[in-house]
């Protein structure tokens, strides 16, 4: 990866296993990350500015991960969302690209799955 990009990725998902798992795949291929419970969690922490993309479960409880997908959006900010997500659904995929998402996988999904799909998210 280009020692330009900004590696720092937050995982939002309330799967405290599926959270880690995601965090230790992360940190294994050089990101930076930081792993947040719910949407509120990572919202009240002040890092949506630093982080270079974010990897979102779609069922959160309180704000969802599509909501929270609007509410970035609303506040100007455009930071790359790729959805992962245990009920993949048709309208949930088209609603999330539609609104800008970066990628939308259906767990379970390959390491190398994941890694492509940020990598392309995050190039400059």
């Amino acid at each position: 990866m280009d020692k330009g990009v900004r590696r720092n990725v937050a995982i939002i998902d309330d799967d405290v296993l599926v959270r880690q798992a995601l965090e230790d795949c992360m940190e294994s291929a050089g990101y930076v990350v930081e792993g947040f419970g719910s949407a509120e969690e990572f919202l009240k922490s002040g890092s949506t500015l630093e982080a270079a993309c974010l990897i979102v479960d779609v069922q959160l409880p309180g704000i969802t991960g599509l909501e929270l997908q609007g509410e970035l959006a609303g506040a100007g900010n455009r930071v790359p969302i790729v959805f992962i997500s245990a009920r993949a659904t048709g309208a949930n995929r088209e609603t999330a690209i539609r609104q800008g998402a970066a990628g939308f996988l259906a767990k379970p999904f390959r390491r190398e799955e994941l890694l492509n799909v940020m990598g392309a998210a995050i190039r400059p």
